[in-house]
C-alpha cells in the first residue's frame, strides 16, 4: 500500500486483527488508524467481535450434556444398524 485512505484501512481491516499484514502495511494501517475516527471505530467493533467469538469457542459443554448427546448418538446408530439388516 502506498499510504492509507478509509477504502484500503476497512479492505485489510480482518488482516490487520489477525496481524497477518507485513510490517510496512500494518504500520500504514495503524497510522490512518491513529487519525480516522470512523476506522477507529471499525477497528473496536472488529476486536470486540473477535473477542466475543473466542470466548463463546473457549467454553465446553457440560459432562451431563455431553453424555446425553453420546448416549443419543449410539442409540441413533443402533437403531440404523438394525434397520439396515
Amino acid at each position: 500500500m502506498t499510504g492509507c485512505d478509509c477504502k484500503k484501512a476497512l479492505a485489510a481491516l480482518e488482516e490487520y486483527l489477525r496481524r497477518e499484514l507485513c510490517e510496512v502495511e500494518a504500520e500504514e494501517i495503524r497510522a490512518h488508524l491513529c487519525e480516522c475516527t470512523h476506522c477507529s471505530e471499525e477497528l473496536r467493533v472488529g476486536q470486540m467481535l473477535t473477542a466475543a467469538v473466542k470466548r463463546a469457542c473457549g467454553e465446553n459443554a457440560p459432562d451431563e450434556l455431553k453424555a446425553r448427546v453420546l448416549a443419543h448418538l449410539r442409540c441413533t446408530d443402533t437403531a440404523q444398524d438394525s434397520a439396515s439388516a
